[in-house]
């Protein structure tokens, strides 16, 4: 696997994987993801899984890997990815599941980096795809990554596979719609 911490943006700010030192800066910046996808008080996510998160991102047995952009000392943005298996290939394949950079730092090339020091680390896994998804109205973001990669059109679905987790899940929604 090539040594992140030598990857550097087009605008010099360093990409390298998390540590355990970035506990309290990750848990920050993934609160601010996580409510600029409407996961916030009510519906934030519970401590239990931001830990089992973080715990997942430094257990070196897991494929679920983690980046941090630093800029100053401060992390100003974030990836998460895991490889896996499919039923389309042989080689494994690398799920961008998270992909983010502090409000106040974007427009800086730090999403596109990010974006490829995810591939380098495909590339040096023997993976030979990358895919993610974002919301179809996050403007911003799709403008990058259409000139990254290519909209494959599909759409994402998702059935929890508890009732009680379904009605949990709805009424949540029903209160972010009263709100807005």
């Amino acid at each position: 696997m090539p040594d992140a911490r030598q990857i550097m943006s087009p605008k010099t700010v360093p990409i390298r994987p998390l540590g355990h030192s970035d506990r309290y800066a990750w848990e920050k910046l993934w609160a601010d993801y996580n409510a600029f996808y409407g996961r916030a008080g009510d519906t934030a996510l519970p401590a239990e899984v931001v830990d089992a998160s973080w715990a997942r991102l430094l257990d070196p047995l897991e494929e679920t890997h983690g980046l941090a952009a630093e800029r100053d000392g401060e992390l100003i943005g974030l990836a998460h990815f895991i490889f896996h298996r499919n039923m389309i290939q042989i080689a494994k394949t690398c799920y961008l599941q998270d992909l983010f950079t502090a409000s106040h730092a974007r427009g800086l090339g730090i999403g596109r980096s990010l974006i490829e020091t995810v591939c380098e680390y495909c590339r040096a896994n023997g993976i030979t795809d990358i895919y993610w998804h974002t919301h179809a109205e996050n403007v911003l973001a799709r403008t990058l990554y259409d000139s990254v990669a290519h909209n494959t059109d599909f759409l994402v679905y998702r059935r929890a596979t508890r009732v009680e987790a379904t009605k949990e899940r709805n009424d949540a929604r029903s209160q972010r719609r009263d709100v807005t």
